[in-house]
């Protein structure tokens, strides 16, 4: 900076100063100037037209100066001043790349610069070297690189841009196999807006050159080594990238628009044409096979992201012994999404982050300029949509979509770039969508201007049969014979669609890992798994995950912490929580299944309860017990950027990848999934009965009324039993650590899977009454409904139904009071319900008047809304409900008076006479807060 700083004050002498210094040692220089020097040094060894003789005086130190400075500016400016719009006028930025900018004129165009060395051209005229810099940095390709930090990545792309002038050069045979990929694309779009007039299609028409770039991506990557590709895209353009790039049959999609993939038998709800996926293998021009996975995806933009990024990293971890050479992700977005919203951000922040990486991402942006009726100016502050890839220093490639040369060749530097340094790569293909956000949409009524100019617009298809006839690459009469002959192939199978009754899609759901899965009917749900472990097996297990290794400094409340542990396991034979945890995943890593859990803080726990990964004191070495088990499964364990949307989709599309690991989302609070609503509603709830693809995924959600406020309470359980239906997920709130223990073993030991949401407890972690005894590991199985062992079922009047921490409440209250006639009754697991269990304890308390459900959340919260429904008025079992008020906040953020709310539920409970603390509490908080009410 220094040095530009005297420069710019027109500091001659300083220059003067400098090359007398390096004359005498070129090491009292720094190595920037070493090198100008030398350059300068050999240009006056090297013979010029006398015309042209470089003279010596610092007046051409300072232009020297200027033409590094002017290169420079091309390199870090030029793409602002790009032929990238195909159908609109680019805005004006200033300064501007006019010679004047950087201190040179028309006049010192033919005069020899050494600066020319910067640029591979040697000594060179500045009309050389500016029209080198033209021709790489502002024709149809913009590039954004030069904030990258490592400058071994910088010299890579200046060697490969400007040697090439980033100016393609393909084969004649290379250049017949885009257009005819483009041709697919161009008429393909076409037919079926002829053919299905007024059916939503999300047509690809504007920014058709996609395709010939994704078959370039292919083609190329698998050249590099890439076996399987997993794409995520919106639904845009996804009729035409089934079709044209996973081979998808046409007469499918066909059949997709007749309506004859619906079948009034099956179970599943089905989604819409353009969000299916697909799986294939497909054969490259090269010879070598390439597996290819569409994700199917909700209309909520760029959801897929993460959930691509997920699925990617589950198969580097297993299929690929963790080489991610061989696999990659590619994201299609679009420019309004990739934008505004904020998962993209979430998932880049993820690209090297040890537990998430997978290598690089191509990242391509159809580029419409326009969000659903947005202009681009309403859309977002940044110059570009893509400017959050600088966050990560991922290269950006700005791309004319009319130039369908340009935008392959910057898809073989992308994918080399991948290859060579396992990074991110951004390819914005500017472009235009040539109707509205749907094909009977009128975009005029918000850009007629725009859409003026798209309408006289000819398409990509067009432009590049001009271009290659006019090279003589083709003549107009190949051309015309591709476009006859493929439209003639799709009308053929347009009557192949036609002439069938019904057509039912193929689903790959259980190939691969899947093999041996199926989807579960409700009945499967309640069949007994034996979850149990052989005593000698556990505390082996028990043993090895609390031996600490002698010679390595812990702290000494970790130390303290083993010991207890370790007692449980040599005498008490009673396990608390934490133990009941380790020992699940203990068991699991040596049969022989993967564990990977992950989330804010999981290593040691939001509340300091599991430590399974131990820091020294001395360094920040790590110690993990549970990779002392004896087990080749692998065992990750993560903790997580502070991103619940982004982390929780990674985790859904790793567990989609391989069901035979237990993979765990946790969440720092349970509320806090509530950043992640869309990933449970879009995939988690919803996706087997739209995609038929099952998933194992589990979700630990701490939740618990303990006064800790609003946002540190509730996990929401009323939301999770809101979407259950059909058998879509498991929602339990396991009250012992041996029941936790064997829900865990149950998620692995089945031959279907279900994502799986627990409640987990925060207080109950240290109480001294939530423990399990050996035998009930070793001896037992998940209970979905547990009865009360101490009441007499001769004496019960009323039967207290109720989940999680409140039933300790209610057992101290119990107990305390010897009342043998109220009993309490844990449902573990909410959902499936386990009707038929509670109709039984029905039947067992046949003298019971009064059955109710309490819970410590609000009437409209908690489990109560989904049992009520289940239960009340119902003619075997009518539920009443004690809880606190309805409420438009999950919990207080006073301590006293979520304290007097607990005391009252749990007295009403028994309809004991409170004492006069209880009743002194809830009179006061009553007088001053409304919202204390118990119902």
């Amino acid at each position: 900076m220094d040095r530009l700083n005297y420069i710019n004050s027109g500091n001659a002498a300083y220059i003067n100063s400098l090359y007398e210094a390096y004359k005498q040692d070129p090491e009292s220089v720094d190595f920037g100037w070493q090198k100008f020097f030398e350059g300068f040094d050999f240009g006056k060894e090297t013979p010029t037209p006398a015309a042209a003789v470089t003279p010596e005086t610092p007046e051409h130190f300072l232009k020297e100066i200027n033409v590094l400075n002017m290169i420079d500016g091309y390199r870090t400016r030029g793409h602002l001043f790009t032929k990238t719009n195909p159908v609109r006028e680019r805005r004006k930025y200033f300064p501007g790349k006019e010679l004047e900018t950087f201190g040179l004129s028309d006049a010192d165009l033919d005069t020899v610069f050494t600066s020319g060395v910067e640029v591979g051209l040697g000594a060179a005229t500045l009309r050389d070297i500016r029209q080198l810099l033209e021709d790489t940095y502002c024709q149809s390709i913009g590039a954004e690189y030069r904030y990258i930090r490592n400058p071994i990545k910088l010299k890579w792309f200046e060697d490969r841009m400007e040697s090439k002038r980033n100016t393609p050069s393909f084969t004649v045979d290379e250049k017949k196999l885009m257009l005819d990929k483009l041709n697919e694309a161009v008429v393909f779009e076409n037919f079926l807006g002829t053919k299905f007039l007024g059916q939503k299609r999300f047509s690809l028409e504007g920014a058709e050159s996609l395709i010939p770039a994704l078959d370039m991506v292919i083609q190329n990557g698998s050249e590099l080594g890439i076996q399987e590709f997993i794409v995520g895209m919106a639904h845009r353009g996804r009729l035409n990238v089934l079709t044209n790039i996973m081979e998808k049959p046409y007469k499918e999609v066909f059949s997709e628009f007749e309506g004859k993939n619906f079948d009034e038998d099956t179970p599943f709800g089905g989604d819409v044409k353009y969000h299916l996926g697909y799986s294939t293998d497909v054969v490259t021009k090269g010879g070598k096979k390439v597996h290819l996975s569409l994700c199917p995806n909700p209309s909520h933009l760029e959801a897929v992201d993460p959930v691509v990024e997920g699925l990617t990293r589950s198969k580097i971890d297993f299929k690929y012994n963790g080489d991610h050479s061989k696999i990659a992700p590619i994201l299609i977005h679009g420019d309004a999404s990739v934008a505004g919203q904020g998962i993209v951000y979430e998932v880049l922040q993820m690209e090297k982050l040890d537990g998430y990486r997978t290598g690089g991402t191509i990242h391509i942006v159809i580029n419409n300029q326009i969000g659903f009726t947005t202009n681009f100016k309403d859309a977002r502050s940044s110059t570009y949509c893509t400017d959050v890839a600088k966050t990560v220093l991922s290269p950006v490639f700005h791309v004319n979509g009319d130039d369908v040369e340009a935008l392959a060749y910057v898809v073989n530097l992308a994918m080399e770039y991948r290859q060579v340094f396992h990074e991110d790569v951004f390819i914005d293909i500017l472009c235009y969508r040539r109707y509205g956000h749907n094909e009977a949409d009128e975009p005029k009524f918000t850009q007629p201007l725009l859409y003026k100019a798209i309408e006289a617009h000819p398409n990509p298809l067009e432009i590049y049969k001009q271009k290659l006839q006019k090279e003589g690459s083709i003549d107009a009469s190949l051309a015309l014979e591709m476009e006859k002959k493929f439209r003639a192939e799709l009308q053929v199978k347009l009557d192949e669609s036609k002439a069938e009754d019904k057509f039912t899609e193929t689903v790959h759901m259980f190939e691969g890992a899947w093999q041996g899965m199926h989807l579960a009917t409700t009945r499967e749900f309640f069949t007994p798994i034996d979850t149990a472990v052989p005593e000698n097996e556990l505390l082996e297990i028990g043993k090895k995950i609390t031996d600490l290794p002698k010679g390595k400094e812990f702290f000494k409340k970790i130390e303290k912490l083993f010991d207890e542990r370790r007692k449980m396991v040599d005498s008490t034979h009673v396990f608390d929580w934490a133990m009941g945890e380790l020992l699940a995943y203990g068991s699991l890593l040596k049969d022989g299944h993967p564990v990977r859990l992950s989330g804010e803080d999981v290593k040691r726990g939001t509340f300091s309860h599991r430590h399974a990964v131990l820091t020294l004191v001395d360094s920040e070495d790590e110690f993990i017990p549970l990779e002392t088990i004896n087990s080749e499964a692998k065992l990750s364990i993560f903790n997580s950027l502070l991103s619940e949307y982004g982390v929780l989709g990674f985790e859904y599309g790793y567990a989609l990848a391989n069901p035979n690991a237990l993979t765990i989302w946790e969440a720092q609070f349970g509320d806090f999934f509530n950043g992640a609503q869309i990933i449970v509603d879009q995939y988690i709830a919803s996706a087997e009965t739209k995609w038929q693809r099952g998933n194992g995924l589990v979700m630990l959600l701490p939740h618990g009324y303990e006064g800790q406020g609003p946002e540190h309470s509730s996990a929401r359980v009323e939301r999770f039993l809101e979407l259950c239906a059909d058998s879509n997920i498991q929602v339990a709130n396991c009250t012992t650590p041996a029941n936790f223990f064997h829900i865990l073993r149950r998620q692995m030991l089945r031959d279907f899977r279900k994502p799986l949401i627990i409640f987990t407890p925060k207080s109950l972690l240290r109480s001294p009454k939530c423990v399990s005894k050996l035998e009930e590991f070793t001896g037992g199985k998940f209970h979905e409904l547990i009865d009360d062992t101490y009441a007499d079922p001769k004496k019960v009047k009323r039967v207290l139904l109720c989940t999680g921490k409140i039933y300790y409440d209610l057992l101290e209250k119990q107990q305390v009071d010897k009342r043998k006639d109220v009993a309490i009754v844990r449902v573990e697991q909410l959902y499936p319900t386990p009707v038929v269990q509670i109709l039984k304890v029905k039947a067992k308390y046949a003298r019971a008047t009064e059955f109710i459900w309490v819970q410590e959340e609000p009437e409209n919260m908690g489990a109560w809304p989904y049992i009520c429904r289940k239960f009340h008025n119902d003619n075997v079992i009518n539920l009443n409900v004690i809880s606190r008020h309805e409420g438009s906040s999950t919990a207080t953020g006073f301590a006293k008076q979520h304290a007097a709310q607990q005391l009252h539920i749990v007295s009403k409970a028994f309809e004991a006479p409170a004492g006069k603390q209880v009743k002194a509490a809830v009179k006061a908080t009553a007088e001053k807060m409304a919202n204390v009410g118990v119902d």
